[in-house]
């Protein structure tokens, strides 16, 4: 089984390389390629990657390339974690909204559209060379805005699946204060992309989010920054996303007063790239949890086993709403519960989504969209029109400026924006 990650000079790889030593016997990897077009990255990363194989005793050959025709070719699943522009696009798209007064983040608001007009057309690139390479191949994305860019892929009529890690996080935390096992947890998680609730957490059956609020919500609220009252009334469990939209005011102001979270990644980067360089370190380091993307190793081994193996299992994916909520058409794409197997995935029966939350997915749905279009065939009213959609902007004056900042400060990626 050959699997080849795009992107694989990131300091994410380790994580992804334990998770596939650890759980060699769910997905057989026989070969594991990296792709990435920093060979100094690339190389570091390579370097430890074998060194956790060889620690573990798996039998895997690791391979490292900046090509990636070469490195797609005959594989069976690709995974895209890439960030096209880095950090230093990262630390602008959270920098020059806050001077419009909104939410500087890089997969929500102004922010969040500007990762996706230069994300989305390097995705489709890399899509196409892999239909070209390898039509079975299925492609995994782990590249955000996820909701985005895997209705970008879907739509094009590629074999791809969107992969988040707050799902998989949330049955984590749910399972150890439960005191059960992960897979005796099953959510109830619905909505769109880093814009979820939990509206159950089932164990053989039962309801245990009542209890897990009455006896946890205030550590629970705190993990997320909302206020414990609002889980108590509402009965569920938002993602920590939701913040960005139910105290946006507070948080750009939280926002201004400190280094922003692109800054402290590239900080951590430097150093963990320094600790790859060590030939004697044969583990991911514990600073490596600081950088994010918890259980993201379980989640694309589970994910990437059941599409290759046909499992048939539910996993939170990101897929194609076909119906599941009627309010949406059904080439949205969704974050839910759904049947994982070689045909692809299919959501599970839900309950009609509450007012409260429907309301805000339409809209942002709607934004999505707009941002789609912007992304693929550019043009400063399409930028304009999906910021002037976006609950977060929606005044005609405040996504003007937007536009303009926007494009100033994406230039570079965007050939028609110049």
């Amino acid at each position: 089984m050959k699997l080849t990650v795009v992107g694989g000079g990131s300091t994410y790889t380790p994580e992804l390389v334990d998770g596939f030593a650890r759980l060699r016997d769910t997905l057989p990897v026989t070969e594991l390629v990296l792709v990435d077009p920093a060979k100094d990255r690339l190389e570091l990363v390579g370097g430890l990657a074998e060194r956790i194989f060889a620690k573990q005793g798996h039998p895997g050959r690791v391979v490292t390339t900046t090509d990636i025709d070469a490195g797609i070719d005959g594989a069976d699943a690709v995974l895209l974690q890439l960030r096209v522009g880095g950090q230093a696009a990262r630390q602008e798209d959270e920098t020059w909204p806050l001077e419009c007064g909104c939410v500087g983040q890089e997969t929500t608001g102004a922010g969040g559209l500007a990762k996706a007009l230069r994300t989305v057309p390097v995705v489709l690139d890399i899509a196409e060379r892999v239909r070209r390479t390898n039509p079975n191949a299925w492609i995994i994305d782990f590249t955000n805005p996820v909701g985005i860019v895997t209705r970008a892929l879907l739509s094009h009529g590629h074999k791809a699946v969107g992969l988040c890690n707050v799902a998989i996080g949330f049955q984590r935390r749910f399972a150890k204060l439960l005191g059960v096992t992960p897979g005796e947890v099953q959510l109830d998680h619905v909505g769109l992309n880093h814009l979820t609730w939990e509206r159950a957490v089932r164990v053989n059956g039962e309801n245990m989010l009542p209890k897990l609020l009455e006896g946890h919500v205030a550590e629970l609220a705190a993990d997320l920054k909302l206020p414990p009252e609002l889980l108590l009334q509402l009965g569920v469990v938002p993602s920590y996303y939701l913040r960005y939209f139910y105290q946006h005011d507070e948080v750009v102001q939280e926002l201004l007063t400190k280094p922003s979270r692109a800054a402290e990644v590239a900080a951590l980067e430097t150093q963990l790239l320094e600790m790859y360089a060590d030939p004697q370190l044969d583990e991911k380091p514990a600073l490596l949890e600081q950088r994010g993307g918890a259980y993201y190793s379980e989640a694309a081994v589970d994910l990437a086993s059941s599409l290759l193996n046909d499992t048939g299992d539910i996993q939170v994916v990101n897929t194609l709403n076909d119906g599941t909520f009627p309010f949406l058409a059904d080439d949205a794409v969704i974050e839910v519960p759904a049947t994982v197997g070689a045909d692809g995935t299919m959501p599970v029966a839900l309950a009609p989504l509450e007012p409260l939350y429907a309301g805000l997915v339409a809209n942002v749905t709607a934004y999505e969209d707009l941002a789609l279009q912007a992304a693929i065939k550019g043009g400063r009213e399409r930028v304009f029109e999906a910021l002037l959609a976006h609950p977060l902007v929606g005044q005609i004056s405040l996504a003007d400026q937007l536009t303009d900042k926007l494009l100033a400060h994406n230039k570079q990626h965007l050939p028609w924006a110049r």
